[in-house]
């Protein structure tokens, strides 16, 4: 980055920003100088210590992502004492939850396109709405692109808002709004080893750099991609997996 806190003066809402990925990228941001909106559903205790652990001016918002009434209302209130410049949609429903398809109740395959598709696209729609130059950047996965057993609910979702990530980037560039996407691969987190030990030797032999990706550095995408450091870039999305994708699948 050119700049220290090359992300000074802009206001950044973060959903599912409580917990997994997302006070890993509140951090990020933070550190880079921006003011956090922290969105939480449930877990206010966990969006409470965050906030004390950030250095700039924070704000938590809670609200249910399946209600797109709920979603309104989030936006809102982050922009309640300011604008928002940056829209990081990190917030997902399903994400460690199988089930193959022949036997998923619609009610759960609906959950999760709500939160991780209609959710994000009623806030893009709201960040629009501010008439305002700046950044969304969209949390996918490589299962947008990489089929997974009983993971099919979750992975269509996540294809879904990879051309929703396109298609915003093409309606909204005249508007001087970037939208791009980070797809993380497997994420390391405290007791993944010892929990799924058969899961991450699989992922370790098959990626190239032959280790788990650090959370770390899907936040630093995601600073990349909402800074001006990126300012020509958009529509893109951004593959963290240290080089799974690569290998040949045959």
């Amino acid at each position: 980055m050119p700049d220290n806190q090359p992300l000074a003066g802009k206001r950044a809402l973060i959903t599912g920003a409580s917990s997994g990925l997302g006070p890993v990228i509140a951090r990020t941001l933070d550190a880079a100088g921006a003011d956090i909106v922290i969105h939480c559903h449930q877990n206010l205790a966990a969006a409470e210590a965050l906030k004390q652990s950030l250095r700039q001016p924070a704000t938590i918002v809670q609200a249910d992502l399946a209600d797109p009434a709920a979603v309104g209302r989030l936006f809102e209130a982050a922009v309640s004492s300011a604008p928002v410049d940056i829209l990081v949609n990190c917030a997902a429903a399903e994400s460690q939850d199988i089930s193959m398809l022949v036997e998923i109740e619609l009610e759960r395959w609906q959950k999760t396109q709500r939160v991780n598709v209609e959710a994000p696209l009623l806030l893009t729609q709201c960040f629009a709405s501010q008439q305002r130059v700046g950044s969304i950047v969209n949390i996918s996965s490589i299962e947008g692109s990489r089929t997974a057993p009983a993971h099919g609910h979750y992975a269509t979702s996540k294809a879904a808002l990879e051309m929703l990530t396109r298609s915003a980037a093409l309606e909204m560039g005249p508007l001087g709004i970037r939208v791009n996407a980070v797809a993380p691969g497997l994420i390391r987190r405290d007791g993944i080893e010892e929990g799924w030990p058969e899961g991450v030797e699989a992922w370790k032999t098959a990626a190239p750099l032959e280790k788990l990706v650090e959370p770390e550095d899907v936040a630093n995408a995601v600073l990349f991609l909402a800074s001006d450091a990126a300012g020509s870039i958009t529509g893109t999305v951004l593959t963290v997996d240290c080089g799974l994708s690569i290998r040949p699948g045959w």
